[in-house]
């Protein structure tokens, strides 16, 4: 027994000797740093333009690859409405959920189906009924193509949860370029009053790959992530 722990253990520490393959676009120390003054675990993260335009066409990328649909809309609020309202028909929702906003309740209220408000009390059951959640945000995220949400921005907790289709509304100078950013954001807005009780980012519907290593989408959220921005 006590030779085969030890050839074990050698195996181990000879495994140990060789370096482990550095993740793609990995600096050295040494080297120019891929983003000035950011924490070195950002050095594999894509980098981000200084430009709207730039900011735009790298969150639109990143929601794609994350399974979102990420829609950049001209013509502000009157547009907003229109495309919510093909989705919504194309869809056949039945009913949405939303919480107090200019844009939440310009969205909701112009489609014409029962809503349930969150910022008062609710029934669960009616909130899970719904077709979809509609929701404001903190900030999108370019570089990772997340979207950030708190209780105090997106109506609670629940809402952008429990509907099978959560859809974010959201004004073009919300996009922000990073998570640095992002929580500097937060900082900004949250440190003297206090942080609210659920600060999230959501990248792309719910997913999981547990059993059999089977991406489902859904899961343990909403199957659809939709993201509408003016």
């Amino acid at each position: 027994m006590n030779d085969q722990r030890e050839q074990l253990l050698t195996r181990v520490r000879k495994a140990l000797e060789v370096p482990a393959e550095k993740p793609a676009g990995h600096h050295d120390q040494a080297s120019e740093p891929r983003i000035a003054g950011k924490h070195a675990a950002t050095e594999w993260l894509p980098l981000v333009g200084p430009s709207f335009e730039e900011r735009l066409a790298l969150y639109a990328k990143n929601a794609k690859e994350l399974t979102a649909d990420f829609r950049f809309i001209q013509g502000g609020i009157p547009a907003l409405v229109a495309e919510l309202q093909e989705i919504a028909k194309t869809e056949g929702w039945t009913g949405v959920a939303t919480h107090a906003g200019e844009l939440t309740e310009a969205a909701a209220g112009a489609l014409g189906l029962p809503v349930v408000r969150t910022e008062c009390g609710y029934d669960v059951d009616a909130l899970e009924k719904c077709s979809a959640g509609i929701t404001a945000c903190e900030a999108l995220v370019a570089q990772t193509g997340s979207v950030l949400v708190t209780s105090r921005s997106s109506g609670g907790r629940a809402l952008s949860v429990l509907p099978p289709h959560h859809v974010v509304v959201a004004r073009r100078e919300q996009i922000v370029a990073d998570m640095t950013e992002a929580y500097a954001l937060l900082a900004s807005r949250y440190s003297e009053s206090g942080y609210p009780s659920m600060i999230s980012f959501i990248s792309g519907p719910s997913r999981t790959g547990d059993i059999e290593r089977i991406l489902v989408l859904g899961a343990h959220g909403p199957k659809r992530l939709t993201v509408l921005c003016i």
